[in-house]
């Protein structure tokens, strides 16, 4: 049986899918449609035969677009059939669902909740007391059945990609097998991005439970400015000025990286997800979304850290880029000397 999976929502949602994949990949051959910015997180990926680009905001938009994507699941490069007798849409858009109707795909699984449902064979219940890794993971059951074990994302950084994360250590000057630490400042979304990072590299400079370790601070090119706040605040104090890595690796290399570190400290983000899929120990920091939404860390040693007793909390089901309220309580009154802590023991733990 080959299987289908259309995921073209966020890159820590495609990371999220990856258990779906594995699980089907024991059935058969699976393809995945994907963005173009999500697809390279596959690359090397063993549960996955082949990957369907689909520029659905750019090259692929409108119907021709979607005609394009549809003759490509319906036929592999060289004009094999491909052979799908099931889809899975992780991502739940009626586009998507249209897409892989169009395509001649006779079993649409998805959730009940999606705007495609209508154009599904079968709907599963979308379980909000499930962490998302998890429910879809589910997508691919008929009956009530739950994991065996926790499940973990899995990614699969090539011999490059480590090779790519070594040379930037390594050109800052940090020797194979030296501790690092990681902070990922960063986020699409205005009021998940922590205030507090510059203040916590100062301490994790100072505190003897992390001044060993090297900081990165990790991220896209859009991060590089918050970057320098925290590479600025460190000079203040003397201290080993921060390994800049903002914009400078690929998706699966930034996760090369993320094997390397004793431990991040992350927003809720896509590096927290990344962190997840390699096991890195993780601190995650949420505002106005909360980990009971579904997209907590999924790493073995992990602590996701709030402001309790917020009846604003949550706020957003992704986090606005402003506080509703004016007052951004949420990450404000997020202290670092409880983040610190929370990365001391994560780190510990792994000792």
């Amino acid at each position: 049986m080959t299987s289908l999976v259309v995921q073209t929502s966020f890159l820590g949602d495609m990371v999220l899918t990856t258990p779906l994949l594995a699980r089907l990949a024991r059935r058969g051959p699976v393809d995945v449609v994907a963005t173009p910015q999500s697809a390279p997180l596959l690359t090397g990926h063993p549960a996955v035969r082949d990957v369907i680009v689909y520029d659905k905001r750019g090259g692929a938009r409108g119907w021709r677009g979607l005609l394009r994507a549809a003759r490509a699941i319906r036929s592999r490069a060289g004009g094999e059939p491909r052979g799908v007798t099931v889809a899975y849409l992780a991502q739940g858009s009626l586009r998507s669902a249209t897409l892989v109707a169009v395509a001649g795909v006779g079993e649409r699984v998805g959730f009940a909740s999606s705007a495609g449902r209508r154009l599904y064979t079968r709907a599963v219940p979308f379980d909000r007391t499930q962490h998302h890794a998890e429910r879809l993971w589910r997508l691919a059951s008929t009956d009530d059945d739950a994991p065996d074990a926790p499940l973990h994302p899995r990614l699969y950084p090539s011999s490059n990609d480590h090779a790519a994360a070594a040379s930037l250590l390594a050109t800052s000057g940090v020797a194979p097998g030296a501790p690092i630490l990681v902070v990922a400042p960063g986020s699409v979304w205005a009021t998940k991005r922590w205030p507090h990072y510059r203040s916590l590299a100062i301490a994790l400079a100072t505190d003897p439970r992390t001044a060993k370790a090297r900081l990165v601070v990790l991220g896209s090119a859009a991060d590089t400015g918050i970057a320098r706040t925290i590479a600025e605040g460190m000079q203040s104090i003397g201290a080993a000025l921060p390994i800049d890595a903002t914009g400078r690796l690929p998706l699966l290399a930034s996760a090369a990286l993320l094997a390397r570190a004793g431990a991040i400290v992350t927003n809720d983000s896509l590096p927290l997800h990344l962190a997840s899929a390699m096991g890195t120990p993780t601190v995650a920091l949420f505002g106005p979304t909360t980990p009971d939404m579904g997209f907590g860390p999924l790493a073995p040693h992990a602590d996701a850290l709030g402001v309790q007793g917020l009846a604003c909390r949550p706020c957003h089901a992704h986090g606005p880029q402003a506080c509703p309220l004016g007052h951004w309580r949420c990450m404000e009154e997020l202290s670092v000397a409880r983040v610190i802590d929370a990365v001391a023991d994560v780190m510990r733990v792994t000792r």
